[in-house]
C-alpha cells in the first residue's frame, strides 16, 4: 500500500493527507514494510516546498516519485521546481528505481513530445 500527500491549493481540496511527514508518521506506526510513500514532487512543492529536506526526513519510507514541474505540473524546466538539483540528490542518496513522469506536456504534438525528452535531458545531464 502507499499513500500519496496530495496538494488542496491547486488541486485537491478538502483532502486530509498533505504533507509528508503525516504520510511517514502513517508509515511508522504501521511498522509494515507493505506501507510506503509517493513522493509527487509536484504535489510537495506547492503543499510543503523544502523539498531535499523532506525527502531527506522522509527517505526511508519512499516507495516512488512522480515529477511534474509547479505550475501547471508540466515537464521539467517549465516551471519553479529545480529537477536538476533534486534528481542529483535522489541519485547521491542511491535511488535506483523508476521515477514517474506524471505531467502534461506544454506543447501540443510532435513538438511537446520532443520537448519533454529535452527537458528530462537537460535535468539528468550532471555528473555524481
Amino acid at each position: 500500500m502507499v499513500s500519496e500527500p496530495l496538494n488542496w491549493h491547486a488541486n485537491h481540496g478538502g483532502l486530509f493527507l498533505q504533507y509528508s511527514d503525516q504520510a511517514y508518521t502513517i508509515c511508522k506506526a504501521v511498522n509494515s514494510p507493505s506501507c510506503k510513500i509517493i513522493f509527487d514532487i509536484y504535489h510537495q512543492q506547492i503543499t510543503e516546498g523544502k523539498l531535499i529536506p523532506n525527502i531527506d526526513y522522509c527517505w526511508d519510507e519512499i516507495a516512488y516519485f512522480q515529477s511534474g514541474d509547479n505550475p501547471c505540473r508540466k515537464e521539467p524546466t517549465s516551471g519553479e521546481i529545480d529537477y536538476k538539483n533534486d534528481f542529483r540528490k535522489l541519485i547521491k542518496k542511491g535511488w535506483k528505481r523508476v521515477i514517474g513522469m506524471e505531467q502534461v506536456i506544454s506543447i501540443g504534438g510532435k513538438e511537446g513530445e520532443k520537448r519533454l525528452v529535452e527537458a528530462y535531458r537537460e535535468v539528468d545531464d550532471f555528473e555524481v
